[in-house]
């Protein structure tokens, strides 16, 4: 088995593991098992693509492109999935964060400049590399949804659609 992939040093528990099975954190290696323990990973196959302006910008948190408009452009095999989803004025979308960079765990917040940690954070570079964002459908031409506020950039990978819930749902209304 020819394997070319460099190997590296797990910052926490020392050991050696290809350069592809670790994640840089505060710019140091850790293995995924330090990370994960003895979890597996889960396969996941995008629905369809993300087509828009925006691109990653130099910044941890921002977007460099014009319009707030985008398409989410599902794969021809998805249409079936998609019956009186334009009855639907709002939806969730989740996507996978393909142009991750390195995470940080802590790290000056974008909007307020606050010291914070992943999680309490709105950055794309987090270790799942998964988004979720509530977004409006203009319209749906085929299999492709016009939608307002996406913030995921061009070439994207869209995981899944949701109708976005809401408490008026609940009440009956």
């Amino acid at each position: 088995m020819g394997n070319n992939q460099s190997k590296v040093c797990c910052s926490e528990c020392g050991s050696s593991r290809s350069e592809i099975d670790c994640f840089i954190i505060d710019g140091k290696y850790l293995c995924q098992r330090c990370l994960f323990g003895n979890t597996s990973p889960v396969q996941i196959f995008p629905i369809g693509l993300v087509a828009n302006d925006l691109s990653r910008d130099d910044s941890d948190f921002g977007t460099k492109g014009k319009g707030q408009t985008s398409e989410i452009r599902l794969f021809k095999s998805q249409k079936r999935f998609i019956y009186k989803l334009e009855e639907e004025n709002h939806l969730t979308v989740v996507y996978y964060l393909h142009k991750s960079r390195s995470v940080r765990s802590r790290f000056n917040r974008g909007y307020d400049g606050k010291e914070v940690g992943v999680f309490a954070s709105r950055t794309p570079d987090r270790l799942s590399r998964i988004a979720i964002q509530d977004v409006r459908l203009i319209r749906i031409e085929e299999t492709t949804l016009i939608v307002e506020d996406l913030d995921a950039i061009d070439g994207t990978p869209v995981l899944d659609i949701k109708m976005k819930w809401s408490n008026e749902l609940m009440d009956g209304k």
